[in-house]
């Protein structure tokens, strides 16, 4: 393996194995400590393991570094990962560093970071792949790129000027939103805030979908007004109006003013319900038909990549109109039931009306035992005239059930099917 050059940013998200081949874990950073006279030395990997645990995986356990795979001896500390003072994260830290060149002609920005074994077991960083300013006025140019050598650049000694968050972006552009919610929380308070500001809105959204309610509520805190209402508009509603609960009374209004209307107006309607009840666990984002729409037609609808899973598994059928609150509810067409008729077949045929839809009021408990005694993934939510106004899927349930802290318990951990009774208690 001697002479192997890598580039950091690729190795984000790659696999890391034992040498048996099975699966150990993913590469979510490179550890290194700088050095007086010498290129700074890497120490190791932070490898995440299942249950979100991120463990230190010594440089020197690594055999293999090929074909976006790492091979390890098999021997990893399981212990949660702490940064240590001297230790610096090239993924979370130095991508978006500025630099200055020794020569004096001009800064960069560093982009990637090549690390290269000089020795068995032992690596370095070999190169800097860095941008300089763009010369040109067009907001389309960019910068020309060049690689550097540690001795032929300086990091910029600037305190106040904010480090530059969009290689980092670029870098976490594939991870799944569970996995990028974990990664902003691994990182400095800092520097997690200055890439919240910088994703899109509908990246950030996604993230916070995935974390605690404590962490989501002091991102909001940090955002302007305008941002997190722009935020909450890209939320699921129920995710949104559970945020919203746990603010400052007067802030969640304003938020509710500055969204979209009819997002606000979703989120509304969510807040009067209690938590423990269906009402309180339901999405308002159904798939919505009438009788006479096509098989066809549902299918281009839960083939749309952004719909949930669970949200596609079924396709509701409803007298006009179709947005929740809607017409009469008349009953389900389930995705496994549209395959095995022809397109043309008309839903209001195929739908399942032996499956009663519980109201807005029914409690979680019997959402739940629907849900397991019938093997569904969603049941649809009525209000007292039988209009469809949501559905509670199973992942709205799992996550009323499991404790709030679920997201970082470890695998060793039990696990207790409970709910904090402040969940939107002050708005019920």
């Amino acid at each position: 393996m001697s002479g192997t050059r890598v580039f950091v940013a690729r190795l984000a998200g790659c696999t890391v194995f034992d040498p048996a081949g099975d699966r150990v874990g993913k590469v979510r950073d490179v550890l290194v400590v700088y050095r007086k006279n010498d290129p700074p030395r890497v120490v190791g990997l932070i490898v995440e393991i299942p249950g979100k645990r991120r463990v230190f995986v010594s440089i020197g356990r690594v055999t293999s570094i090929a074909s976006g795979q790492i091979i390890t001896t098999g021997l990893i500390n399981v212990r949660r990962f702490e940064q240590r003072g001297g230790e610096v994260r090239v993924i979370a830290e130095l991508l978006g560093r500025k630099v200055e060149f020794v020569d004096g002609s001009g800064e960069a920005t560093i982009e990637d970071i090549a690390i290269e074994e000089v020795g068995p077991g032992a690596w370095s960083v070999s190169q800097y792949f860095v941008r300089r300013p763009k010369l040109s006025p067009s907001p389309f140019a960019k910068g020309a790129t060049t690689f550097a050598t540690w001795r032929e650049i300086r990091e910029k000694q600037t305190g106040s000027e904010a480090q530059s968050a969009e290689q980092l972006i670029a870098t976490y552009s594939d991870l799944k939103p569970a996995d990028l919610a974990n990664t902003l929380l691994d990182l400095p308070q800092d520097r997690m805030i200055e890439v919240a500001e910088e994703l899109p809105d509908a990246r950030l959204a996604d993230a916070l979908e995935e974390m605690p309610e404590s962490d989501q509520v002091h991102i909001l805190a940090e955002l302007g007004d305008e941002r997190a209402a722009d935020v909450l508009d890209q939320m699921q509603p129920d995710d949104a109006a559970d945020l919203i609960a746990q603010l400052p009374v007067d802030r969640g209004e304003r938020l509710l003013q500055l969204m979209e209307p009819e997002e606000a107006e979703d989120v509304r309607m969510l807040l009067a319900f209690a938590p423990d009840t269906a009402g309180g666990l339901m999405t308002t984002e159904p798939v919505i038909l009438s009788a006479d729409s096509t098989v066809a037609e549902a299918l281009a609808l839960i083939r749309r990549p952004e719909l949930p899973p669970a949200l596609g598994a079924a396709v509701c059928v409803t007298l006009p109109p179709y947005e929740p609150p809607t017409g009469r509810y008349l009953g389900i067409v389930h995705f496994q039931r549209m395959l095995r008729y022809p397109p043309h077949e008309r839903l209001g045929s195929i739908m399942d009306q032996s499956l009663d839809p519980v109201t807005a009021k029914a409690s979680a408990a019997e959402v739940s035992r629907i849900l397991a005694s019938y093997d569904l993934v969603s049941v649809p939510v009525v209000d007292d005239n039988h209009r469809l106004v949501g559905v509670v899927t199973i992942d709205d349930v799992l996550d009323y059930l499991l404790p709030e802290d679920w997201r970082s318990q470890n695998d060793d951990e039990p696990v207790t099917t409970h709910r904090p009774q402040g969940r939107r208690a002050a708005r019920a």
